[in-house]
């Protein structure tokens, strides 16, 4: 059975996003206009699945379509090894500008070289092949080792929006589609404060397409700053964004915010009195970041939130609750929308 699920065509492009991240989209298969009562009017997509999406009705799909079938790095491999090679062979991988970033188990050593050429051979757009081996340090560098190539910097395209990095130097995740843009659309016409903005991950989307009156963008790691500074110029919002390096905890503007973002998970919830001192008196909303056991959603990050506000004289109003991606085994990256008053 060929499964799919029929969206609005308006709210196609979201769902579409969020079954990719989830990875239920079945990428074997083209999108197609549900077949409508005769006015030639589209209203409806049918968008493929690979399995029963959660909320969502999931139906069989009638008359499929089908992307001609490219051979997969598996079948390449084993194509060239023949019965040599039986280890494991990497399930996914991640395409930022013109670079490859693949995670490689130690098993595979004897074929890495092997694995980079055909990932070339699929992405011939791509010119650099790096291997993911985790992160490191108080800043969290990526370990990477290149295999093939030698250009690590390269420029990512993403929501219209340009990201320039060196990917042995800070990280970039093509993960969040759907929080980046829904963070994408607000904010017009007002002050905004991203307290870990890394590269610019949400400041220059929200500055392109929501055109606040002013984001002050923070960020501690000098080699992210340095390219939170250049994407600022990249996308032309120097009028709108001002970059800052230093720590949250020490430089971030008090009682003068209308809206915080605190999109880095791990500590943040260290950082939450500055980020409730920054919104205005009269009030303003939090974007708060967590990763959140499952046994605990939403009732720790919630908690957490209204402790703080409670000792700086606050009130609370929760506005949304989102789960944003698994993060590991039993936890979740959450986001907590509050109004804080």
């Amino acid at each position: 059975m060929v499964k799919i699920v029929v969206v609005p065509i308006d709210k196609a492009e979201r769902i579409r996003s969020s079954l990719l991240e989830k990875g239920l989209l079945d990428l074997e298969r083209k999108i197609k206009a549900k077949e409508n009562d005769g006015t030639n009017v589209t209203t409806f997509l049918e968008i493929p699945v690979t399995s029963e999406v959660e909320g969502m009705e999931t139906l069989e799909q009638p008359e499929p379509e089908y992307y001609r079938k490219q051979m997969s790095l598996r079948e390449r491999i084993e194509d060239e090894l023949q019965d040599y090679y039986s280890g494991p062979i990497p399930p996914g991988w991640q395409i930022i500008g013109k670079i490859i970033v693949v995670s490689i188990d130690e098993s595979s050593n004897p074929i890495k070289e092997l694995i980079a050429r055909k990932l070339l051979e699929i992405y011939p757009q791509c010119n650099t092949v790096v291997r993911d081996m985790g992160v490191e340090g108080q800043f969290r560098k990526p370990k990477r080792e290149i295999i093939i190539g030698t250009q690590t910097e390269t420029i990512n395209k993403e929501n219209n929006c340009l990201f320039k990095l060196d990917v042995t130097k800070v990280m970039f995740s093509k993960g969040n589609l759907y929080e980046k843009k829904l963070m994408s659309n607000i904010g017009s016409d007002e002050l905004i404060i991203d307290m870990f903005a890394g590269i610019g991950y949400f400041s220059i989307p929200i500055a392109v397409h929501a055109k606040p009156k002013k984001i002050y963008s923070i960020e501690l790691n000098p080699e992210s700053y340095t390219y939170l500074k250049e994407n600022i110029r990249l996308n032309q919002v120097e009028d709108i964004i001002e970059a800052l390096n230093g720590d949250c905890a020490l430089i971030t503007p008090k009682a003068v915010a209308d809206r915080v973002l605190m999109g880095y998970v791990g500590t943040t919830h260290h950082y939450l009195k500055q980020a409730i001192q920054a919104l205005k008196p009269s009030g303003g909303m939090l974007h708060y970041h967590e990763t959140t056991p499952e046994q605990l959603l939403f009732e720790r990050p919630i908690d957490r939130i209204k402790d703080v506000a409670m000792k700086e004289g606050k009130k609370v109003e929760i506005r949304e609750c989102r789960k944003v991606k698994k993060y590991s085994p039993g936890v979740w990256h959450i986001v907590v929308d509050a109004w804080i008053y």
